[in-house]
């Protein structure tokens, strides 16, 4: 498999979903702003989006958007591990992931754009809202899903990364805090990381 990615951009999220799963991988940076790869490739050939994460399958067949990826990774290189499709612990993982990614990955991507002054700070409160709703639900539990590691918590892992790009405290929500410092603590985590040029 081949994974194409932005350093510290949502497709670290893959990146580590593949280590965990102990995939054999390869992984090629790409220049979202060129929309070319460290090899040269035009970027648009492969994804005519143009953007990560990318994951072609050693069938040839291209895969797109992190939440896809990281749930067919999971479900094919490790079976069992995540929780059957059709149960209950299933849709909580699905509703975590797509939490995520619908509200909190999306109300970071303004600040990539540099928002100034009242458009901001009312960005910053939204935020803050949104992952007071995981910061609420950590409470009484010790991953975004229940109490096992999963995908999500990569996710959320990932984006919550920005906070210090876009000059937001973290330290308001002590459980979100505190499953980062587990997350980070992965070997997983720690060798895509590395592999990113991240640490």
């Amino acid at each position: 498999m081949k994974l194409y990615y932005s350093p510290g951009a949502c497709s670290l999220a893959s990146h580590i979903t593949l280590n965990e799963a102990g995939v054999a991988h390869s992984a090629e940076k790409v220049d979202l702003r060129d929309k070319v790869t460290e090899t040269g490739a035009d970027f648009r050939a492969v994804s005519p989006r143009g953007a990560v994460p990318v994951l072609v399958l050693d069938s040839g067949d291209v895969l797109t958007e992190g939440v896809a990826i990281m749930q067919h990774v999971m479900d094919s290189a490790a079976p069992g591990v995540l929780p059957a499709p059709g149960t209950l612990a299933r849709a909580r993982l699905t509703e975590a992931l797509n939490y995520v990614s619908t509200e909190v990955h999306k109300t970071y991507s303004p600040f990539f754009r540099g928002l100034e002054g009242e458009a901001k700070a009312a960005q910053l409160a939204l935020l803050d809202a949104r992952l007071q709703v995981i910061e609420d639900k950590l409470a009484s539990r010790a991953y975004l899903a229940g109490d096992s590691y999963t995908p999500a918590d990569a996710y959320l892992f990932t984006v919550t990364n920005w906070s210090k790009g876009a000059g937001h405290d973290l330290t308001k929500f002590p459980h979100l805090v505190a499953l980062r410092d587990r997350v980070a603590a992965r070997p997983a985590v720690q060798a895509a990381m590395r592999a990113e040029g991240l640490i």
